[in-house]
């Protein structure tokens, strides 16, 4: 994945698998989500076995929206629907190839893309779901 978006002319910042050793996923988490709330990055895409453990690491971080997704439906549909700024997979669960598909989609997905009739809808959805994120998480 790291060689596909770099060839998109992403720039990438490794937070785990560059190492030697490996990295716990509450640990790469972690460092991922503080680069986003440091303004470094954009976005995120982190990996664990079933994904839902950094998802659930990356949504105890203020401003990080992150989501576990297994389908590349599911993945355009956390950036229009939820304008998620994370996306976490699973590598026991997603192959290479449609790991790469799925992060596609979500990468080149625009908030309320192809859901004109919901637009404003989703539009507050997102600010009331950032305020309870202000309010509760740390």
């Amino acid at each position: 994945m790291k060689e596909h978006l770099q060839e998109q002319g992403h720039t990438i910042i490794d937070v785990g698998a560059a190492h030697d050793r490996e990295i716990p996923y509450y640990d790469a988490a972690v460092s991922a989500c503080r680069l986003i709330q440091e303004g470094k990055v954009e976005r995120g895409v982190l990996f664990c076995g079933t994904g839902m453990g950094m998802s659930i690491v990356a949504n105890k971080f203020k401003g990080v929206i992150a989501s576990c997704v297994e389908s590349v439906f599911s993945a355009r549909m956390a950036r229009v629907i939820n304008d998620s700024n994370v996306l976490t997979l699973g590598a026991m669960i997603v192959a290479g190839w449609m790991a790469n598909e799925m992060v596609d989609a979500w990468m080149n997905a625009k908030h309320t893309e192809g859901l004109d009739q919901f637009a404003d809808f989703l539009r507050e959805a997102v600010q009331k779901v950032n305020a309870i994120d202000m309010e509760h998480c740390s």
